[in-house]
């Protein structure tokens, strides 16, 4: 199964640095990486360059003007690249384990979305993680996380779960299966029949709104949650309003009440839709 891995940005090359050797050292191998860049400075445009140098992956790069938060934007521009039947998405701060694309494939099937979760890490584990420690996949060791930074938790079982143990907390977690833009995976048919993401919402439930519209046109959830595996990086929430949470909360409880399944202020509105559905047939 070839994969579309589109990863969202905005002004964390040093992240984003770490996010793309993490995929350079995927088990699985057949995927595309689509960086959906919302208006970052041309540091960022160097580090892919650089990167796609360096790693011989298959890296485009979407980027519009910035001009406020424009992640449903950006997200739509960069669906309308994918030259595969299957995407995963996740953000420029989330390293993935190894086997997370691997795990995607694996338990993808039609009629399905995934919803996995992450593990979020302090600032200063998060500064500690080196090149070397993502190629070795140190980072991901539960007694090397500890020793620089993490604290004891019940939520580190996501680092430490067996694959059978994985299976089982999977099935038994009381966490609601939402769609996660960190980590979720969806066919491009089922992006493209509810229409992408809402362009009306900012930042605050954008993906989980996105997978209310699934839901409502009959794809079911699944969760990833314990084996599909990426890290957090710590970084500042400058752009969070309670009042524009509060409004998306709101018009996402009216889609999932109404049953709504398309957004009019997704992927078909764009100017690109045209000419990139001519090269896709």
């Amino acid at each position: 199964m070839k994969q579309s891995v589109i990863i969202t940005t905005y002004n964390s090359p040093e992240w984003l640095e770490k996010v793309l050797w993490g995929y350079s050292v995927q088990s699985h191998k057949n995927f595309e990486i689509i960086i959906a860049d919302d208006g970052s400075t041309e540091t960022t445009h160097e580090l892919i360059d650089r990167m796609r140098e360096s790693t011989d992956m298959t890296i485009k790069h979407v980027w519009h003007q910035d001009k406020g938060f424009r992640k449903c934007r950006i997200l739509n521009k960069a669906i309308l690249q994918v030259e595969s039947d299957y995407v995963v998405f996740t953000d420029g701060d989330c390293i993935p384990r190894f086997d997370f694309l691997s795990i995607h494939a694996r338990e993808a099937k039609p009629g399905y979305y995934l919803s996995g979760g992450y593990q979020k890490l302090p600032m200063s584990t998060s500064q500690a993680i080196t090149k070397k420690d993502i190629l070795s996949g140190d980072c991901f060791d539960i007694k090397w996380l500890r020793k620089h930074g993490l604290k004891r938790g019940r939520k580190n079982s996501k680092l430490t779960a067996t694959p059978f143990k994985a299976k089982i907390y999977n099935r038994l977690t009381p966490t609601e299966c939402t769609f996660k833009g960190s980590n979720g995976s969806v066919w491009l048919e089922d992006i493209l029949a509810v229409n992408g993401f809402d362009e009306r919402m900012p930042w605050g439930g954008l993906d989980r709104e996105f997978g209310v519209r699934l839901i409502n046109a009959g794809i079911k959830a699944k969760h990833v949650r314990y084996n599909a595996i990426v890290i957090h990086l710590d970084h500042p929430r400058g752009y969070k309003d309670a009042e524009i949470v509060k409004q998306n909360k709101a018009l996402r409880l009216q889609i999932e009440r109404e049953k709504i399944k398309w957004t009019d202020f997704g992927i078909r509105q764009l100017p690109q839709f045209s000419s990139s559905m001519q090269q896709h047939s």
